[in-house]
């Protein structure tokens, strides 16, 4: 199901912006209060977009680490984001651009390349103004090039934090430049239950918004975070303590899944809301599909089991969009799907590979950078291929399942990528010669999206129905070329490559299977970052059909003409 809306229309005809912060503690949620509200808003027909504001220091989250920040989703554009552009994406069904994501690092730079352009030629430059302009300009002309009549922005981190000043200051000034039907502020703040005394502690509230008001910003809606329902006599005490109506205080619990938040958010009547302070026409939403999908979430009518093999299986952020995609593929095949964290340090021979996959359905390898846990991905794929389990790979899962190939069946002894064996006698893996020109690491990846040519009469036309696809990619090694043809000699089928890439005929391998296998692909792209709840990925959704077919086959059910 699609959600491709016709506009409402509203009253004056101008873009609308809420702005949602957070106080007290991060990670509260409120990547996922904007992407609610945003469903909530396109199912009343709006065309809508959605801002971060990320305060860091760096231009892009492209070179943080994944322990600490979670996955870096990529645009269609290329751009390396906060993996809150996926939540808004997956939410809104909308491709989104790098002029979502604004950072300080993105501000502060433009700011002194206008400054030593001349552009600001007898001025001092302060943060306010150029600063606070810079970003107001960043959040008005996306909201223009996007077309949208209502633009979420969510302002990271929490109030008080020094680096969010800037931020603060710069949406506190649109109070002043634009009509007050046009502008509303949302508040997302920690209220703390405290089991032995059966409380909820509202002081916290009580200063997140006093430091909020100290910057000049009097919230219009608050919204209150809390692993159970915030009771109503709580909600009328902290409405009668920050100066907010009791029916605009909302309660934000801990769900099952992230896809109750719009249902839960709109029972409240937080859409109605909305709807009054920015004068819009009333409308019914129509949330059908989140009700949908949240019912086959909860009461699946079977389940399955992947095995994970990965680096970061402690920060399970770090493949966030995998795992959402895992959900897509399971909604679509009414199943739930269960993932099993496997370290790949701790595959050491195949008889670990045995034990810590002997049991699931099928195996998906994901993406990572570095040396560490890599033989233990390559062990994987070469068990999944022998024991003819369901095999995905995706961006490093091809490559270390090509390198397995070329070791085990076509016999090239050491094999290996350049990036963890610079050393390699077949360098199966490597670097393009592009590539060995960069400068730098940000941005200098291959990133976003790029076509791949499918063949026709493999499993991956199968899935796609299609032989052009666009899938968004981030990555440096390729399947070394001139490799290509003894693997497929050896009967490794290529089922997609870059098409025309740079003069070299049919491009860069973009994916490889099996043809004698129930399910072997890998992908060098990254399909989890453009699948969605309402369209689930076609490898992903195909992977999990095998991988039901496989939990049939073993436990003796009957057919289910799944796959």
């Amino acid at each position: 199901m699609c959600l491709t809306l016709l506009s409402a229309g509203q009253q004056g005809g101008f873009v609308k912006y809420i702005f949602v912060t957070g106080g007290v503690v991060s990670s509260l949620g409120k990547g996922i209060l904007t992407s609610s509200l945003g469903a909530i808003l396109r199912g009343r027909g709006y065309r809508v977009t959605a801002i971060k504001v990320d305060p860091y220091v760096n231009v892009d989250a492209g070179t943080m680490r994944p322990y600490e920040h979670g996955e870096v989703f990529v645009t269609g554009d290329g751009a390396e984001t906060d993996l809150d552009i996926g939540h808004y994406e997956r939410f809104l069904d909308i491709d989104l651009s790098r002029a979502n994501n604004i950072t300080t690092g993105q501000v502060y730079l433009s700011v002194i390349q206008k400054e030593r352009r001349g552009e600001y030629l007898s001025q001092t430059v302060q943060v306010i103004p150029h600063i606070t302009d810079e970003i107001k300009d960043r959040i008005r002309r996306t909201a223009e090039e996007q077309n949208a009549e209502i633009v979420v922005v969510e302002v990271g981190g929490t109030v008080g934090d020094i680096e969010s000043l800037p931020f603060l200051e710069a949406i506190r000034q649109f109070q002043f430049d634009e009509e007050d039907q046009d502008l509303m502020y949302i508040h997302l703040t920690l209220v703390p239950y405290l089991p032995s005394s059966g409380e909820f502690k509202t002081k916290p509230t009580q200063h997140s918004v006093s430091t909020l008001r100290g910057v000049g910003i009097q919230p219009d809606v608050l919204v209150l975070r809390s692993d159970k329902r915030v009771p109503d006599e709580v909600r009328k005490k902290v409405a009668l303590f920050t100066n907010v109506h009791a029916d605009e205080v909302f309660s934000s619990p801990t769900v099952d899944y992230l896809y109750e938040m719009p249902l839960v958010l709109e029972e409240q009547g937080l859409g109605r809301v909305v709807e009054k302070k920015l004068g819009l026409t009333p409308i019914p939403p129509n949330l059908s599909f989140w009700q949908q999908a949240v019912r086959k979430l909860k009461q699946p009518a079977r389940e399955v089991t992947v095995g994970f093999v990965g680096k970061y299986v402690k920060m399970p952020d770090a493949y966030l969009s995998i795992l959402e995609a895992f959900r897509h593929a399971g909604i679509a095949h009414d199943a739930r799907v269960n993932v099993r964290w496997v370290d790949a340090e701790e595959i050491t021979d195949l008889a670990k590979a045995a034990e810590f996959l002997g049991d699931v359905d099928g195996v998906l390898v994901g993406p990572g950078f570095g040396i560490r846990g890599i033989e233990g991905k390559i062990l994987a794929a070469r068990y999944a291929r022998e024991q003819r389990l369901p095999y995905f790979g995706i961006c490093l899962g091809l490559q270390v399942a090509v390198i397995e190939y070329a070791r085990n069946v076509l016999g090239l002894e050491g094999a290996h990528s350049t990036e963890f064996d610079p050393y390699t006698p077949h360098p199966v893996i490597d670097l393009m010669p592009e590539q060995l020109e960069t400068q730098g690491l940000g941005g200098t990846m291959r990133l976003g999206n790029w076509p791949m040519r499918i063949f026709p009469g493999t499993l991956l036309h199968r899935l796609y129905g299609r032989e052009m696809v666009q899938e968004r990619h981030r990555h440096r090694y390729e399947v070394n070329p001139a490799y290509v043809e003894r693997l497929t000699q050896a009967g490794l089928v290529v089922s997609a490559v870059t098409p025309g890439l740079q003069g070299r005929g049919e491009g860069l391998v973009e994916a490889i299977e099996l043809a004698d296998h129930p399910f072997f692909i890998g992908l060098q792209a990254h399909p989890e970052l453009s699948s969605r709840p309402m369209r689930a990925s076609p490898p992903f959704s195909g992977f999990i059909a095998a991988a039901l077919e496989r939990r049939r086959e073993v436990k003796g059910l009957p057919e289910a003409g799944l796959f």
